[in-house]
């Protein structure tokens, strides 16, 4: 007797054996127990999920007269009339089965439906099922459009299609429609465990999991490949063999490389990688398998319940769901995906797998902000900062970092000076050599930088220059009270100062500790340093004007940034350049003016000898514009050698002769004495300009800190999902 194979052999013969179709089961049992059954029937679902298979049984309960003849339309077929043998044969003359893809055409149609009128032979029904209807032509389902709407009454029409979007509209509304489901992996593994046990064939549970996965929802494949691994395996169903007959990846692989990537051991992963290559497995497959392991470990970790202890893999799952984060497996599920995708643009399936690995290497997610561990290796791994962090001069002691040092004075009022001299904070002396760039580590572990809110020192001596600089170009001349100073060594002639034209916001005034300073004298600006043509820089050597500053960053109200006297007027500020008692240095007076004139610090009264380096205030407070500006501007300060200040400037252009000239005019009258200028091209850190932008970003980050604060804000974003659009948040003021 010849060999049948299990698909066929094990076909259901009634709905009680149907596996996976429980909807429709349902459905057809009660219209065929209560008589109402409709005369067109569409099945529609992927390969071998039972389409056939239930047109027959459909057929013979229309057609069943039961083991003594006097049977009716029943849904439990008795399967021993003539009607049931002969349709599970194949041979009963009023069931006709067509294949549509090789009957297309309008003739063959035209031929089923001339027989359709006739009476069927020995049933009770004529059905007629057509197999694979959508590859019709459009002529043949114009053909069947009237009969298939009013047919006679002793004829039933069952089509089935894997693609139902292709059929027409008009011959879906005729037909009563059934989706077939793909079958679930678990009644693949029952069904062939009840079938391989009625067969005697020993077999592995994992080996049937295997099976139904391949089989991927269809019935019939798995049947079809259990046949296989049963010739495969000589009569018995083993894992091993099942692995070597479809070409699956052992677990085992997988675990290894998630051991590997939890190691960060990139020559496991390539190791491993090199052994699936050598056996010539499938690397699509190996990803897939991988997204489906992930899959799993990403449950155990949300639900520890759902780990299924018949898993081959449980326990790994387990193991690899504690070493891993949750954040880490999702971004390796997304990969593998993604992998799998890649395969085809990749050189070859081995180039793309192995970049997938390195890929899940690569890119583990770390820890952000100050918490992420610092990078293992050279000095190759830093990654570099932004340039938002104060330059401080190297010559200040270390001990000034734990109070403030020269704050601004916040309430100023005349005051009579004692004899004793004031006591000077310990300031060391300046080295002519270029400040090391402070690091980044150092910097993020002050208190400035752990606590946002607070502003430095240079900060705030900035927000009162730029503040007296704006009342000063308002032409407003209100006076000024009298600042506190140590007794004068000698007389001198009171003079009304002339107010500098123009002058920088000094962004580091602050910087230096408290010092003793000689009563303010006046010093005339030059008669010669008018705006020059070329004042208005365009491109990359312009800097922002004082009036565009202070449009855009006009005064922010918040408590948290802006201190007691950082409004005061530079009047009130003590000066930063000392100058020694007993040698006090000449400087040009200017005509007297009306009494009525305010008189404000000098910043010039001092000698090149006792400059602290605040190269940063004294570039910001030079009645200079144009180039001279910028120079003095974006430059920082390399080294003093005598009367020679040497600058570091970022950009070529500014080293001009006549530019440099400029400078070194303002610094001699600045001074007191001659001084030149040398300068070198080179990375500029410590700068007026660094400090500028530092208030800036700081201006901005507490604006958009208080919006995020506001109860208003937090309500639309709690109640209704609102979101404030990045970049549109600007600092303004009252």
């Amino acid at each position: 007797m010849s060999y049948q194979v299990l698909a066929r052999k094990w076909r259901p013969r009634d709905f009680t054996t149907l596996v996976g179709q429980e909807h429709v089961v349902k459905a057809l049992t009660h219209a065929l127990e209560q008589q109402r059954l409709h005369h067109a029937y569409l099945f529609t679902g992927t390969r071998g999920v039972g389409k056939t298979t239930l047109s027959r049984i459909l057929a013979k309960s229309l057609n069943c007269v039961g083991a003594d003849g006097q049977g009716s339309i029943t849904a439990q077929p008795c399967g021993v009339c003539r009607a049931c043998t002969e349709i599970d044969a194949g041979r009963f003359v009023d069931y006709i089965e067509m294949d549509a893809a090789s009957n297309r055409g309008v003739d063959e149609m035209a031929q089923l439906l001339d027989r359709a009128v006739y009476a069927p032979t020995s049933g009770r029904f004529k059905v007629y099922m057509i197999d694979e209807v959508h590859m019709l032509t459009n002529h043949a389902f114009n053909a069947m459009l009237k009969t298939l709407e009013e047919p006679p009454e002793h004829v039933k029409f069952i089509l089935a299609t894997t693609d139902p979007q292709k059929i027409p509209v008009t011959v879906l509304s005729r037909c009563l429609q059934f989706n077939l489901k793909q079958m679930p992996p678990g009644h693949i593994v029952s069904h062939l465990d009840r079938i391989l046990g009625e067969e005697g064939i020993a077999h592995e549970p994992n080996a049937l999991r295997l099976l139904a996965a391949a089989a991927q929802g269809s019935m019939r494949d798995a049947l079809s490949l259990t046949d296989q691994a049963i010739a495969y395996s000589a009569g018995e169903v083993s894992e091993a063999a099942v692995r070597g007959m479809l070409g699956a990846i052992d677990q085992s692989y997988l675990v290894r490389l998630l051991d590997a990537l939890a190691d960060e051991n990139g020559a496991t992963l390539v190791e491993i990688a090199d052994e699936m290559a050598g056996r010539s497995l499938s690397f699509s497959g190996a990803l897939q398998d991988l997204a489906s392991l992930l899959q799993k470990i990403a449950l155990a970790q949300v639900v520890p319940a759902a780990v299924q202890d018949d898993w081959p893999e449980a326990d790994d799952v387990r193991r690899l769901a504690e070493r891993f984060d949750a954040q880490a497996v999702q971004l390796f599920y997304q990969f593998a995906n993604l992998g799998r995708n890649e395969l085809a643009l990749a050189p070859d399936e081995y180039a793309g797998f192995t970049m997938t690995l390195l890929r899940l290497l690569a890119f583990q997610p770390g820890q952000s902000g100050g918490d992420a561990p610092p990078p293992s290796g050279g000095g190759g791994g830093k990654r570099a900062m932004p340039l938002a962090v104060t330059p401080v001069a190297s010559t200040r002691p270390a001990a000034t970092a734990t109070a403030p040092v020269a704050a601004p004075v916040a309430e100023v009022a005349p005051v009579a000076v004692r004899p004793e001299p004031v006591v000077e904070a310990p300031r060391a002396t300046y080295q002519a050599t270029p400040p090391a760039p402070a690091p980044v580590a150092a910097v993020a572990d002050t208190p400035a930088a752990a606590a946002p809110a607070r502003r430095s020192p240079a900060m705030e001596a900035l927000a009162a220059a730029r503040q007296a600089s704006s009342r000063g170009r308002g032409g407003a001349s209100a006076p000024a009270a009298t600042p506190v100073a140590a007794p004068a060594p000698a007389a001198r002639p009171a003079a009304p100062v002339a107010p500098i034209a123009g002058p920088r916001p000094n962004p580091a005034a602050a910087l230096s500790p408290p010092q003793r300073r000689e009563r303010p004298v006046a010093v005339a600006a030059p008669a010669d340093d008018g705006p020059p043509p070329w004042d208005e820089m365009p491109g990359e050597f312009a800097s922002p004007s004082l009036e565009e500053m202070d449009a855009a960053f006009a005064g922010w109200d918040s408590a948290s940034s802006v201190r007691p006297g950082a409004s005061e007027p530079a009047a009130t500020r003590p000066a930063q350049i000392e100058t020694p008692a007993a040698a006090p240095v000449p400087v040009k007076t200017v005509a007297p003016e009306p009494a009525a004139a305010a008189t404000p610090p000098d910043l010039s009264a001092s000698s090149l000898a006792t400059f602290d380096g605040n190269w940063p205030a004294l570039a910001a407070s030079l009645p200079i514009r144009g180039l001279a500006q910028q120079l003095a501007y974006q430059s920082e300060l390399a080294a003093v050698e005598g009367v020679t200040m040497r600058l570091r400037v970022p950009l070529p252009p500014l080293t001009d002769a006549n530019v440099v000239e400029r400078l070194e005019a303002a610094l001699t009258e600045h001074f007191g004495t001659p001084v030149r200028v040398a300068c070198e091209i080179g990375p500029a850190r410590a700068t007026a300009a660094a400090l500028d932008a530092e208030q800036r970003a700081e201006r901005q980050r507490n604006a958009e800190d208080a919006i995020a604060a506001n109860p208003f804000v937090q309500a639309l974003v709690r109640d209704f999902a609102a979101q404030v659009v990045p970049g549109s948040i600007q600092p303004h003021a009252h």
